[in-house]
């Protein structure tokens, strides 16, 4: 059931996190965003925990916040957490997370200029008081107009990760009728887009039985709202952890299944460039069927397949359905068969307590090993640069490399690879020596800092390292937080495969990094793609199921995708970058 208490408790601790650090309380501050983090990332429901006592065994939570956990299964809510409420403005308590203005920002404004409201300080921002603040400046208040602005966007929309969770408590409980017989999620979500707006559920049902599962739809106990109701499609507003959704449901016959599932999955550019061949033929599309526009006979309709047939096309992909050529080359025959979730062999962005993941090393290797069918895990703990992270340096990294050497001995097999995510400093330059690079299994360069300038040379002149196996999270960009930096991709591109250096794909809900688009580019330039779930939690690597589809839309195939490879062939990869620039060859 969708019902995430995980994700309800992280919101909330999140929000005590942050009026505590706008109370100047920076170390409960920091105790209850760690939980927050924690808990929202639990593999399992927290009341698992609960029920078996290894919540208090969880390391990051204490005592006092466990309590708050227990409080808030059995009463639904915090009381600590309504009486911090009354401390803080209730418009700031909406935006003291938001990156680029935080509670220090909102403390100092609310301070200086009287400032409670959400219009007031955005007015503020416009009419130069806030600039006119000591250390505050014109660039400080841009970046804190577009954080509001990116807020306000992101509102309206809702990651791909959390919309799938939720379509699933829906599918789920409408699939709890019997009367029920076929249902599908479509649209944008369908299509597996980074972010969604509506939800759309399409149901195959008998017609005496379609007011009985419009009244089970429009009853559900987060709806706030009853848009439309009828016996061929209703639309609600759902209050999902105190966000607007809106979810619509619509209910077809047999053997309209297929052409309804193709009308509603499609983007409009596609549906339309669609409907203009099947004109071209002498035929109609509509969400019913086919028809023969001469004789009105309906010709297909029943499966999706049918329904592209029947206008001389393959079946495409969702993913595929954005009009970018995908339509043409149904035609032609020459759709790509997609990398699937079933090709990967192992996540290689993995982090561990070593630095500023929730587990140990033993601890994810339990967990990938009894849930995933890996060949291999990369232990990519961060450099020291991230001191936020407690990145390692050079003698930490080699004893976190013997203890992985320790724990592939009990293993009887090499399943833990030693890695690193090293920083890309200012100038180019990695954040630890090649003398250590060169000893690891895999090399993940990041940026991590001077997210405001333009990068491309910086990442260009760490993929000249031949240490390096994949830039991570290459743009920098946050969904609904922050703008990729500034790069010139094309240049990327060329110099990645120059230099033999693979890009991620990060599949972390928040960063879906690299997009669709660049991907796509990837492909066609013949640059090596690995997709990553950048783990900090034992619940991350269910995100290498988006990273997949991300993957997709960019017409990825198997071949493209690294880490659908044997560690044989990846090494094999690696040590031809390595060759090839003149260093030292990893046996």
């Amino acid at each position: 059931m969708y019902r995430n208490i995980n994700k309800e408790i992280a919101n909330i601790f999140r929000k005590m996190a942050a009026i505590y650090e706008f109370l100047d309380d920076r170390f409960r501050a920091m105790a209850y965003q760690r939980a927050a983090n924690i808990i929202e990332d639990l593999p399992d429901d927290v009341r698992h925990y609960l029920e078996t006592g290894e919540l208090f065994k969880i390391r990051g939570i204490g005592p006092s916040i466990a309590l708050k956990i227990e409080e808030y299964i059995k009463t639904g809510k915090i009381s600590k957490y309504e009486e911090l409420k009354k401390l803080i403005p209730e418009d700031f308590l909406e935006l003291v997370d938001l990156p680029g203005i935080g509670p220090k920002t909102l403390k100092r404004i609310y301070d200086e200029l009287g400032i409670s409201t959400k219009e007031e300080l955005i007015k503020a921002l416009k009419d130069g008081r806030v600039e006119r603040l000591p250390g505050f400046g014109s660039k400080k208040v841009e970046n804190m107009l577009k954080a509001l602005q990116l807020y306000e966007v992101s509102k309206r929309r809702i990651l791909l990760w959390e919309a799938l969770q939720l379509s699933k408590y829906l599918v789920d409980k409408l699939n709890e009728l019997k009367e029920v017989r076929k249902i599908e999620v479509v649209g944008s979500l369908r299509r597996r887009k980074e972010t969604i707006g509506d939800i759309d559920i399409l149901i195959v049902s008998d017609d005496e039985h379609r007011m009985k599962i419009m009244d089970y739809f429009t009853g559900f106990p987060e709806v706030k709202e009853v848009l439309v109701k009828g016996p061929k499609k209703s639309s609600v507003i759902m209050d999902i952890e105190g966000k607007e959704r809106q979810v619509d449901v619509r209910i077809f016959k047999d053997d309209e299944w297929g052409a309804a599932l193709q009308y509603f999955t499609g983007s409009k550019q596609h549906n339309v460039h669609l409907r203009e061949i099947a004109k071209e033929k002498g035929l109609k599309v509509n969400e019913y069927g086919v028809y023969d526009v001469k004789t009105g006979k309906k010709i297909a309709g029943e499966t999706e397949e049918g329904v592209y047939n029947a206008v001389g096309l393959d079946w495409i992909p969702p993913e595929l359905r954005e009009d970018r050529g995908e339509i043409e080359a149904a035609m032609e025959h020459r759709l790509p068969e997609l990398v699937e979730l079933k090709d990967i062999k192992g996540d290689l962005h993995v982090h561990s307590t070593w630095t500023d993941g929730a587990y140990s090393i033993q601890q994810i290797v339990e967990y990938v090993r009894k849930h995933y069918n890996y060949e291999y895990i990369a232990i990519t703990d961060h450099s020291k640069a991230v001191r936020v992270a407690h990145g390692l340096d050079e003698e930490k990294i080699l004893q976190e490399m013997q203890e992985i050497k320790k724990l592939n001995k009990m293993l009887g097999l090499d399943f833990i690879k030693k890695g690193v995510e090293v920083d890309i400093l200012y100038d180019g330059s990695l954040d630890l020596s090649d003398e250590v690079l060169a000893e690891l299994d895999w090399v993940i360069a990041s940026v991590h800092s001077y997210l405001n300038q333009d990068n491309t040379d910086r990442i260009i002149k760490a993929m000249e390292n031949p240490y390096v196996s994949v830039i991570g999270h290459p743009t920098g960009r946050i969904l609904g937080q922050r703008d990729p930096y500034p790069l010139d991709m094309d240049a990327i591109m060329k110099a990645a495969k120059e230099t033999g250096t693979a890009l991620e794909i990060n599949a972390q809900p928040t960063r879906m990094d690299l997009n669709d688009i660049w991907i796509r580019k990837a492909v066609e330039e013949g640059v090596m793609l690995v997709i990553s779930t950048d783990s900090h939690n034992l619940g991350h690597f269910a995100y290498m199921e988006i990273g997949v589809a991300q993957a997709r839309r960019g017409w990825a195939t198997k071949e493209n995708i690294l880490n659908t490879r044997s560690w044989k062939e990846i090494q094999e990869f690696l040590n031809k970058k390595r060759k090839r620039l003149g260093a030292k060859v990893k046996r």
